[in-house]
């Protein structure tokens, strides 16, 4: 259901003049304005203000073709128009139930004064919140088939503020954060995932803060049909230029395009309040209404896995301990298997049962298909099929058990990057899931691209990751994609897309230095701008040697155990794992309580207090219910806090369960003490919070009666 409010107001359409003269042009909404002019040289600039303080100092735009006749000036303006919209819409689900779109719009028209007189139109909107602003190229016989080689797009910023970034690696998201200056940033001492990053070079979402109190955040919404945006800083002036991720070829082309088409758009977040970053909408909203017709069939969920067990070295993705393994050919009836496959028709039950015992609507299982054996690092064209099981996994036996348990199997399809192996197979691919009632596929791009040369963020790539989302949908199938390029609100038209990885995740926890505390208090302010995270929460058994003291010696989650329950409202997803093995949920039944509650789903969410690096505090109501859940969260060190509960419903008494660190507890030492309370609240009540170092709280609110 959409209600909208249209005000269209035409200035100077069709207006002439040069671009030396032109005066420059404004649009206003609330504390945010934009700025557009033209610099002497014909150079189109934007520059954007929150109140009296600069945002953004006048910064160029412009792109570059590889046929030399671009658009980075001189440019002359031929006219412009604004108007303004004001829109409710409502997501399929979400963190709430309706959504306000209300800008202010800004279009520029751009022309080349000398042959090939190109015009190009730039799109500005400005919100209450920040600025989203694309190129567009409109249908014109001296542009059609042509080639990005470089986008020219500026963010010059006015000061050296406080940065949270990771590097600018074109194959990979999963980095923890450093928090630096902007005249610190470099990644030449951090070891690269996949690809070295140039050390000026940073992702986006870039989350910054000034020293005059004012939080910005850039990034980019709806990236289709082109490159990821990367940023250079200039470590001496502050100012950040657009950087694409290039092709395969290896000449330097970004983009291939074809006119009528346009760029995504790029966003500039911008706020006194650290919250109202977290509130926003603006990337949401510059994306486009959702393409399906139908959407009753997307289901949001909580799932148990086996998956958790591989990473703590309990047991293998692999069923025989070989190598060189050829897809097409093998035998796999007679390969000796090695007798810790995870994903053997036993052990699925397993889950399957815990599931419809404590109301998880699905299992994911990992490692069921043959091809694990000597997958990883080899750049193989044909590894999986994705239809073919191990001996040990009987996918009619397991089907008619999850069904008659209620139940429904997740299932998980690891490309190795072999995209194109990928493609060929996806029709059949997603027949057998439906032929065996599997309605969700996580997918995995672990390795570097085939077609070989091509980056994870790359138009190559983010093609097949759209193209994945329509097919899936055309199939009725939710997806959970990983190792992709990191979301743009595009789950807002494809919301069968119901999260991501594209950071780093909880799993790094088991077989690396793992996540720093603050890491989790930063995630919300950078990957999550752009849409839900599967960051796989909800690890009881914190310190990993228990699990295997051999291959597990000094590893464990760098959080407490009320944390991690903290973290299934403080990291939003539809799609959340509960993430341990059911023998650890067991040991904890009275937390595990928390999981089998907590929605996936919202009608409203409060961040009550947030700040990037140290702490969030956020309540969120359950779709339909008058029901809350509060998540609050802290980096390395321990605080006390106030939260006020003057969101519940006036005059309604809740019990609030309060699942809070124990006594002497703390990441490091003591990570698994916890305490359970419970206590009468209303809308008048104020809750005191004691979060221990790297711990949280999580809190349900029920109504009671009156």
């Amino acid at each position: 259901m959409k209600k909208s409010f249209l005000v269209v107001l035409l200035l100077s359409t069709g207006l002439r003049v040069s671009g030396q003269t032109a005066a420059p042009l404004t649009a206003r909404l609330g504390q945010v304005s934009l700025t557009f002019a033209m610099a002497s040289g014909g150079q189109p600039t934007y520059a954007v203000q929150f109140g009296s303080q600069t945002v953004l100092k006048p910064s160029r735009l412009g792109l570059a073709l590889a046929d030399g006749q671009g658009f980075e000036g001189p440019l002359e303006l031929v006219g412009s128009e604004t108007k303004e919209v004001d829109e409710t819409w409502q997501p399929v689900w979400g963190e709430v139930k309706t959504i306000r779109n209300h800008y202010q719009q800004l279009t520029v028209h751009l022309r080349q004064p000398a042959a090939p007189s190109r015009q190009l139109d730039i799109v500005f909107r400005i919100f209450a919140d920040g600025v989203g602003f694309r190129y567009e190229f409109p249908a014109q016989p001296t542009l059609q088939y042509f080639t990005v080689q470089d986008e020219k797009t500026e963010f010059n910023l006015p000061a050296n503020h406080k940065a949270f970034w990771i590097p600018g690696d074109y194959d990979s998201n999963e980095y923890t954060y450093s928090t630096t200056r902007l005249s610190e940033v470099n990644s030449a001492n951090i070891e690269a995932i996949q690809l070295k990053s140039a050390p000026q070079r940073v992702q986006t979402p870039l989350m910054l803060k000034s020293d005059d109190g004012l939080y910005i955040n850039i990034h980019e919404a709806a990236l289709v049909n082109y490159p990821a945006l990367m940023l250079n800083v200039d470590t001496k002036t502050f100012g950040l230029s657009s950087q694409l991720v290039p092709d395969a070829t290896g000449t330097g082309a970004k983009a291939y395009l074809q006119a009528p088409e346009h760029t995504p758009w790029r966003t500039v977040i911008v706020s006194n309040k650290a919250p109202d970053v977290l509130a926003s909408k603006l990337v949401l909203n510059l994306n486009e209404p959702t393409k399906l017709t139908e959407t009753s069939w997307i289901q949001p969920q909580k799932f148990v896995g086996v998956w958790w067990e591989m990473h703590v070295n309990k047991a293998s993705w692999n069923y025989a301990d070989v190598s060189n393994i050829k897809l097409a050919g093998t035998d796999w009836s007679k390969l000796t298997p090695n007798g810790h496959h995870g994903a053997n028709t036993a052990n699925v039950k397993r889950y399957i049962d815990f599931a419809a015992k404590y109301g998880l609507q699905s299992v994911l299982v990992e490692g069921w298909n043959v091809g694990w054996e000597d997958w990883a690092g080899n750049w193989k064209e044909e590894v999986f099929d994705f239809v073919t099981p191990y001996p040990d996994f009987n996918v009619q036996e397991l089907q008619q058990y999850a069904q008659s348990k209620g139940v429904k199997l997740m299932m998980h399809h690891e490309t190795s990057s072999s995209v194109t192996n990928y493609e060929r197979r996806q029709d059949a691919a997603y027949r057998f899931m439906q032929e065996h009632n599997y309605d969700a596929v996580k997918t995995g791009y672990v390795g570097r691209i085939i077609p070989r040369g091509e980056h994870h963020d790359g138009q190559w790539m983010v093609n097949h990751y759209v193209r994945t989302a329509q097919k899936t949908a055309d199939n009725h199938i939710m997806v959970d994609m990983h190792e992709s390029v990191r979301p743009t609100g595009l789950h807002r038209t494809y919301p069968n897309w119901l999260a991501s990885e594209a950071a780093r995740g909880n799993e790094f926890n088991a077989w690396s230095s793992g996540n720093p505390p603050e890491h989790e208090t930063i995630l919300p302010f950078t990957r999550l701008i752009g849409g839900p995270m599967d960051y796989t929460p909800g690890i009881f058994q914190i310190k990993l040697d228990d699990w295997n003291p051999q291959r597990n010696q000094g590893k464990q989650v760098h959080t407490t155990l009320t944390k991690q329950l903290a973290l299934y409202v403080t990291l939003y997803s539809p799609l959340q794992m509960a993430a341990d093995l059911p023998e650890a949920y067991e040991k904890h039944l009275d937390a595990f309580q928390f999981i089998r509650d907590v929605p996936v789903d919202w009608d409203d969410t409060r961040i009550l207090l947030a700040e990037p690096g140290e702490f969030i505090t956020t309540a969120r109501k359950a779709k339909g219910k008058d029901e809350w859940y509060v998540g609050s969260i802290t980096d390395e060190n321990a605080r006390q806090q106030q939260i006020k509960l003057d969101f519940l419903t006036p005059g309604q008494r809740y019990e609030a369960t309060i699942y809070a660190d124990g006594k002497g507890a703390s990441w490091d030492k003591n990570p698994g003490a916890y305490q359970i309370r419970k206590q009468k609240v209303d809308s008048k009540t104020t809750i005191k919070l004691q979060l221990a170092p790297g711990g949280g709280t999580a809190i349900s609110l029920k109504p009671v009666g009156k």
